[in-house]
């Protein structure tokens, strides 16, 4: 079959996924929500995860095949580190994302042992609880936002072979701040990046720390909110809907904004 009669993948959105503790997985109302998402867009061939909890230079490329999950929290219940998601090995996925990588000139390392932590693996559980979809996971390369969102721009053509590409993590992410209600700072920046991206406003997603308001307090470290930068990224090429099929908060202060690109 030559390639003008190869049938082409359905293309995949870019998403941002808040993806919650362990406990997410307890919360009926969240996993009915990411798992409705999951079945609003088409099937991927393959997921491309980029989770806050893994953030490394150079860039790594983690297991091609199942391995082990990697429980990156403490003190929870124990049924919590029993947790097991299989999700098959994307290995043309990575020889394909390494493809890219090069052409890019981004560096990158691989990981081969290192297995999708939480960040990867709690959401994915509520979307595609089958595990049936094969899930490659690579680091952050560092925090930098023109890095992340350029790291999305090379990675974007997957998009177009079946894969979706996938930030984890949270708008707001504010350890220190579980509350009853949601305080007025929490509201005002969740209000203000749903506006930067519905709006498509790079120039402000990139000077986030800048323009944000409250944004120390919504976000005492970044890591959480960097991989929403890289999924912008990937649908840099082409105007397109933006949609954010979950809001709400969880715990008072972390939003529960999820983001699609397309």
């Amino acid at each position: 079959m030559n390639t003008a009669q190869r049938p082409r993948a359905e293309r995949q959105p870019a998403v941002f996924i808040a993806h919650g503790a362990p406990f997410l997985l307890d919360d009926t109302e969240w996993v009915n929500q990411l798992h409705s998402w999951s079945q609003s867009m088409a099937r991927p061939k393959a997921v491309l995860m980029l989770s806050a909890h893994w953030d490394q230079l150079p860039l790594q490329i983690g297991a091609t095949r199942t391995v082990p999950l990697v429980y990156d929290f403490y003190g929870f219940p124990e049924r919590y580190y029993k947790v097991q998601y299989a999700s098959p090995g994307a290995p043309e996925l990575a020889a394909r994302v390494r493809e890219l990588l090069r052409a890019g000139e981004i560096a990158f390392a691989e990981s081969p042992e290192r297995g999708l932590d939480h960040g990867a693996y709690v959401p994915l559980i509520a979307m595609y609880p089958e595990a049936d979809v094969p899930v490659l996971q690579i680091s952050l390369p560092g925090l930098s936002p023109q890095a992340l969102f350029t790291l999305g721009q090379k990675l974007a053509p997957l998009r177009d072979e079946g894969v979706l590409i996938a930030g984890s993590g949270f708008l707001t992410h504010n350890m220190s701040a579980f509350m009853a209600t949601t305080p007025q700072w929490a509201s005002e920046f969740d209000a203000w990046i749903g506006g930067v991206l519905a709006r498509r406003d790079v120039d402000a997603l990139l000077d986030y720390q800048a323009r944000g308001p409250a944004v120390h307090t919504a976000l005492p470290t970044v890591e959480h909110f960097v991989p929403v930068i890289a999924a912008m990224g990937a649908s840099a090429d082409r105007p397109e809907q933006i949609a954010f099929p979950i809001t709400g908060f969880m715990g008072g202060s972390f939003t529960k904004r999820s983001v699609q690109f397309g």
